[in-house]
C-alpha cells in the first residue's frame, strides 16, 4: 500500500495506491470513486495534451491562455497527475515503478494497445502479483467485435437503451447523459472492491474486466426479463413507466408534475382526492390500468386542469401520495436538500481558484449510526503535470530507502 509524506484524506481505502491510466469517463469516473474513498490515485497523462476530456467543450472556464474544460472537472476530484511519455524509456520506467507499489490499476484501452507499451496484464503481474487490474473497453475484451471503439452514444443505440428512450417507438433519445460509461465505472470500481476482497484472503491480484455493453445490459432491469421471459420486444414510450399506471409526468394548469402510484393503497387514495372511480372495471386493478393507460391519463389531465402545480404538489404531499416537479439543474445545486446531502462541495483549484464541484454520492456512520464518519477533505481535480515533480521524487526516496 501505497504511503508518502503528503497528507491525505482519510476514508475506507485510506493506503491504497491507484494508478490510473484512463482517460475519457469510464475509467476516471471508476477511479474517481476510489479516490472519493480515500485512495491514493495518481493519474496518468499525456505530456502537452493530458487526458481527451481537457480538450472537450465548451464550456471552458478560466483565462483565456490556460483555459479549463468543466467536462474533465466532472470526473478528476481527488487525483494527482502526472505527464508520462509511454513510449519513451523514462516514462516507461517511471510507470514500472508507480506499478510496483500500487495496489490497483485502472485502464481503459482499446484491447492490445497496453500490450504493445510492454504493460500487458501478464508484464504488470509479473511486476507485482498482488495488482488488481481493472479494464473497462466498449463492446468487451473478447468476442468478435471486440476491437470496435467504445463511445457511449453508439453504445446507448447497440445495447438498446435508445429504444427504450423517447416519446415512442420512432422517436429513439440518448440518454442526457453518459450513462454507459458512468455505470461501466460504477460496476468496474464494484469489481475491484471484491478483488481486493478477495486478495485480502489469497494475496493475488487478478484482472477485472467490464464493457460499455455489459453496463448496459447489465441494467436493462425489468425490461430485459420482458424480452427475455415474457418474449415481448420492449419500445420507448415516453414518461410513463410501462409496468405501474399511474406513474409518470402530467400536466397541471402552469406546468407539470410527476406522480409514482405504485400500490392498490395509494391508487385509491389517489382516486379519491381526484374524483376518480377507483373500482371502475378498466381501473380495478394495476395491470387493467396499463392496459387502459390512455383512458386514464386523459381523466387525470381534467383533474389536474384546475391546478398549479405548487398547489397541487402541496395537496398530493399531503395525501401521502408521491409527486414532485421536475427541476433544472440550477434548481438542484441549490436545493437545499442536495446540499444537506453533501453533493455540492468546494475545492480549491491550482488555476480557478474556488469552485463548486458535484459531490460524492456516499456517506459513512459509526456504529449505531452514531457520528458520520464521512471524509470532507476534498481536492480540486489536477492539472496537467501538477504533481509530476512530487511523484517522482516520492518514488525516488522510496527507492532509496529513505
Amino acid at each position: 500500500m501505497s504511503t508518502d509524506t503528503q497528507t491525505r484524506a482519510r476514508g475506507p481505502l485510506e493506503g491504497y495506491l491507484v494508478v490510473d491510466l484512463s482517460r475519457a469517463l469510464a475509467g476516471p469516473h471508476a477511479s474517481m470513486m476510489l479516490a472519493d474513498l480515500g485512495a491514493r490515485v495518481i493519474k496518468v497523462e499525456n505530456p502537452g495534451v493530458g487526458d481527451d476530456t481537457r480538450g472537450w467543450g465548451p464550456p471552458f472556464v478560466g483565462p483565456d491562455d490556460n483555459l479549463q474544460s468543466t467536462y474533465f472537472l466532472s470526473c478528476n476530484r481527488n487525483k494527482e497527475s502526472i505527464a508520462l511519455d509511454l513510449k519513451s524509456d523514462d516514462g516507461r520506467a517511471v510507470l514500472r515503478d508507480l506499478l510496483l507499489r500500487a495496489d490497483v490499476v485502472v485502464e481503459n484501452f482499446r484491447p492490445g494497445v497496453l500490450d504493445r507499451l510492454g504493460f500487458s496484464p501478464e508484464a504488470m503481474h509479473e511486476l507485482n502479483p498482488s495488482l488488481v487490474i481493472l479494464s473497462i473497453t466498449g463492446f468487451g475484451h473478447d468476442g468478435p467485435e471486440s476491437s470496435r471503439s467504445g463511445y457511449d452514444q453508439i453504445l446507448q443505440g447497440e445495447a438498446g437503451l435508445m429504444s427504450l428512450t423517447g416519446s415512442g417507438p420512432d422517436d429513439p433519445q440518448r440518454v442526457g447523459v453518459p450513462i454507459a460509461d458512468l455505470l461501466s465505472g460504477m460496476y468496474g470500481a464494484f469489481g475491484l472492491l471484491a478483488a481486493l476482497l478477495q486478495r485480502e484472503r489469497t494475496g493475488e491480484g487478478q484482472i477485472v474486466r467490464t464493457s460499455l455493453l455489459a453496463a448496459l445490459v447489465g441494467v436493462h432491469a425489468f425490461q430485459g426479463t420482458r424480452a427475455t421471459v415474457a418474449g415481448e420486444v420492449p419500445e420507448a414510450q415516453g414518461n410513463h413507466h410501462p409496468s405501474i399506471a399511474p406513474y409518470g409526468l402530467f400536466a397541471c394548469r402552469d406546468g407539470s408534475v410527476q406522480i409514482s402510484i405504485g400500490s392498490e393503497k395509494l391508487w385509491a387514495t389517489f382516486a379519491a382526492e381526484f374524483g376518480l372511480d377507483p373500482a371502475r372495471a378498466e381501473w380495478a386493478t394495476n395491470a387493467h390500468r396499463v392496459r387502459n393507460r390512455e383512458s386514464l391519463k386523459a381523466a387525470i389531465a381534467d383533474a389536474f386542469a384546475h391546478f398549479d402545480a405548487v398547489p397541487l404538489l402541496q395537496k398530493l404531499a399531503k395525501a401521502g401520495l408521491p409527486a414532485g416537479k421536475v427541476r433544472s439543474l440550477d434548481e438542484v445545486y441549490q436545493w437545499d436538500q442536495v446540499l444537506s446531502q453533501g453533493l455540492l462541495i468546494d475545492v480549491e483549484h491550482d488555476v480557478l481558484g474556488k469552485i463548486s464541484l458535484p459531490g460524492p454520492p456516499l456517506r459513512f456512520f459509526g456504529r449505531a449510526d452514531t457520528a458520520e464518519t464521512t471524509n470532507t477533505t476534498h481536492s480540486a481535480p489536477p492539472v496537467l503535470n501538477q504533481h509530476g515533480t512530487e511523484i517522482r521524487d516520492w518514488l525516488n526516496r522510496a527507492v532509496e530507502g529513505i
